[in-house]
């Protein structure tokens, strides 16, 4: 049974949503009202509390931001018939918990973290988008708030959530380029944490990448520079032969969400789904000899992105046109995920977990938001 947490909620007194365009949304950049925040204390996590969405006050020594104890978590909110509902946020609270054990920071209750999200969701329900390939983004993150300069894992962090509503993270199919120079990560780091140093090593690559015409990079492994690992925003699929192959998860990269459920979905359709080293020159190979029929990425954020072409040295990939003749395998998977989250395909494999009666609208009731 879960543990019932006393959390306080001091509503916002004014809501900002009424100064957003929702028909035009930057992704990450419009922030709801409110945050969840609880502390750890050294010995518990302690005070959770919902609060108007506002600028923390850090210190210059605080040690995440000279030793990099920061994770976070990526996750979104539809509605169906009107009610908030959250996709495979269980998953997603216990994979923080994976990155805290590395980055050698406390574990965060599942029952604490599921009961502030879907309060905090609850109380934010009017900043969920309806349209298509929209949600409200819910940001997790956690970390180290002791004040002094020296190398030590601290005593103390916290612990918040905000959200934001998003558009499509990639509105049209991605140019990717192979790196074969810099690396993200190698075998005993980090790269299987969702922390942030990961994303800091990678802006430099993805910069020059960029400004060469791609939108990411495609890492590949960090001895041999041959192995496929992942884009920087997600992970990979691809499809040759009739077959679908994703890079393994071998402690380099990132065991996603999406991808999960993506290889749920497949093997439960018949498709061939193949977990295991694949390198860019099978792809190149498969490629050239016309076996090579789609590569798509899968994140929270990029649900499933569609690739139309890959740069490895001097030879172009082109990939065929996206819609449902050509791409089959990705046009369905976003089809049926983005169908599922807004309750237009039943929840067979109990995947939502809906935001209400939560206690939230009554704890609140004494104070209305003004919208006007």
């Amino acid at each position: 049974m879960a543990v019932k947490y006393p959390i306080s909620v001091t509503p916002a007194t004014r809501s900002k949503i009424h100064e957003v365009d929702f028909s035009n949304i930057p992704f990450g950049k419009v922030i709801s009202d409110h945050v969840f925040i609880v502390d750890y204390d050294g010995q518990n996590w302690v005070n959770p509390r919902i609060e108007p969405y506002r600028n923390l006050e850090i210190a210059p020594s605080n040690l995440a931001l000279h030793y990099g104890q920061s994770i976070f978590e990526g996750m979104k909110a539809t509605k169906i018939n009107g009610v908030p509902v959250l996709f495979r946020a269980d998953m997603h609270a216990r994979r923080l918990n994976v990155s805290a054990e590395r980055m050698c920071m406390p574990n965060m209750p599942e029952d604490l973290f599921m009961q502030g999200l879907r309060m905090l969701v609850e109380l934010d329900k009017d900043w969920i988008p309806e349209d298509d390939d929209h949600a409200l983004y819910i940001r997790p993150l956690m970390f180290a708030t002791d004040e002094y300069f020296g190398v030590h894992a601290s005593e103390t962090y916290r612990f918040l959530i905000f959200t934001g509503p998003v558009g499509p993270y990639y509105p049209k199919p991605v140019k990717l380029w192979v790196e074969e120079v810099f690396t993200r990560a190698a075998q005993g780091g980090v790269g299987e944490a969702k922390c942030a140093g990961n994303y800091g090593a990678s802006l430099l690559p993805a910069q020059r990448a960029k400004k060469n015409g791609y939108d990411q990079v495609m890492w590949m492994d960090a001895v041999e520079k041959k192995y496929v690992q992942e884009v920087g925003t997600m992970n990979l699929f691809f499809v040759m032969d009739g077959k679908v192959i994703t890079p393994a998860t071998t402690g380099t990269i990132l065991r996603g969400v999406t991808r999960d459920t993506i290889i749920t979905l497949l093997k439960d359709w018949g498709f061939t789904v193949e977990d295991r080293l694949i390198s860019i020159a099978e792809i190149a190979d498969a490629y050239w000899r016309g076996t090579l029929q789609e590569c798509f990425g899968a994140g929270t954020a990029a649900v499933v992105s569609h690739v139309s072409d890959i740069t490895w040295r001097d030879r172009r990939m082109e990939l065929p046109p996206v819609d449902a003749e050509h791409r089959p395998v990705g046009t369905k998977l976003k089809k049926y995920i983005n169908r599922l989250r807004t309750g237009l395909e039943p929840d067979k494999y109990n995947w939502l977990q809906f935001c209400e009666n939560t206690g939230v609208a009554e704890l609140a009731m004494d104070k209305e938001l003004v919208t006007v």
